[in-house]
């Protein structure tokens, strides 16, 4: 059975009341977290036992908690021994990522890493965002690779998975020391994050900067504060993420934006706005992704979409379905990513006209691989490098 998230979380399998009111902006539904992304904690895939709530449970928690109830955050310790993650997938740029925490607290609906709790007993849902696996260890491992002889300082991506920015960094610096590590390496590296907090250690990519050793990318989806705080209710606002990229810029780090995903039917219109603010901000080039919807992300979205945009929930989920073949998820290698169809494709042509008219249309910097040097790790620890 998967692991209750706190002592509100609901069961696996849970799904909220018929009669939950989904309009009202001042009273949250039973079953719904405040300032989390899920209203759903739904069974793990990999187990075949499923807990229900009783009616007359949910009745008492309407009436007690009728605003919803605040969901603590647990951190726990992830006793990982490797930490650089080697990626296989032809539609990815990436070859090589770490990822210091396993979850993540921005709560963003449509996280295609939800599934990757289920393989720890979680739920994609609630758990997802509530339950962080933090890698303490994670600097210390990162060295010690780092100084195997077979490491050959290719460019590694942080984070490939969860944000290496979210919340619970600002307290537990486990990326910043990370960092650390690659500065003393002039190991390259690539980072995408929706947080401000990464110019916290602008000192640190400035000195990665001095061997052109790092590049980073700001996920900005929608410039409409309350959508924003819909899909992502703990990531930094639309204004904080374009002065990250005007700060970033203004002190020489390349920057790129990341309008991804696009939701059809719910941002795709602001397209051209996120990329004229993108190169106002100082962005250097652009990219984009469609919604993916694998495995029990389908039902937290429907979910999301029914609660959120009611009134235009089966027009999207169309949408959705007309570039997968009538599917919601197609995961055909370079289809996942971009879709199929008449909108995948105007959606497509939409995004290369307005990033050729802002001028982010270009190749993103290349980072410098041949600046690594190797650390000692010094004693016996060489002997196993």
């Amino acid at each position: 059975m998967s692991h209750p998230a706190s002592n509100f979380s609901a069961p696996p399998g849970t799904a909220l009341p018929p009669d939950a009111d989904f309009t009202s902006k001042d009273a949250l539904p039973i079953g719904r977290a405040r300032g989390r992304g899920s209203g759903l904690n739904p069974g793990n895939r990999f187990e075949s036992v499923r807990l229900h709530v009783l009616g007359e449970h949910l009745d008492a928690v309407r009436a007690e908690s009728p605003r919803g109830t605040q969901v603590q955050t647990k951190v726990l310790p992830d006793q990982t021994k490797s930490f650089i993650n080697p990626v296989d997938s032809p539609d990815l740029s990436m070859k090589w990522t770490v990822n210091p925490y396993r979850g993540c607290e921005h709560g963003c609906i449509y996280c295609y890493a939800r599934p990757g709790h289920e393989y720890l007993g979680m739920s994609s849902g609630l758990d997802f965002e509530t339950i962080i696996l933090a890698k303490h260890n994670a600097p210390t491992l990162l060295r010690r690779e780092l100084a195997k002889r077979t490491w050959r300082g290719e460019a590694i991506t942080m984070s490939g998975v969860t944000d290496c920015y979210q919340p619970v960094e600002r307290e537990l610096e486990i990326t910043r020391r990370c960092l650390e590590v690659f500065v003393e390496c002039r190991q390259a590296v690539g980072i995408i994050t929706k947080s401000k907090l990464i110019l916290r250690d602008l000192d640190l990519l400035a000195k990665l900067h001095e061997h052109r050793a790092v590049h980073v990318a700001i996920s900005i989806t929608s410039l409409d504060n309350e959508l924003a705080s819909q899909m992502e209710p703990r990531a930094s606002s639309p204004r904080d993420r374009l002065q990250t990229v005007r700060e970033l810029a203004a002190a020489g780090i390349p920057v790129s934006v990341m309008t991804a995903p696009i939701l059809p039917g719910i941002n795709d219109r602001e397209i051209p706005a996120l990329l004229e603010a993108a190169a106002s901000a100082g962005a250097t080039s652009a990219g984009w992704v469609m919604l993916r919807l694998p495995y029990q992300i389908k039902d937290l979205f429907l979910e999301w979409l029914q609660r959120c945009f009611p009134d235009r929930a089966a027009k999207v989920e169309s949408f959705i379905r007309e570039m997968h073949g009538g599917e919601l998820y197609d995961a055909r290698h370079f289809v996942r990513q971009r879709g199929e169809g008449p909108m995948a494709q105007q959606i497509a042509a939409t995004f290369r006209l307005f990033a050729k008219k802002h001028g982010l249309d270009k190749q993103r910097h290349a980072l410098n691989e041949e600046a690594f040097r190797r650390p000692a790790l010094g004693g016996q620890a060489e002997l196993f490098a």
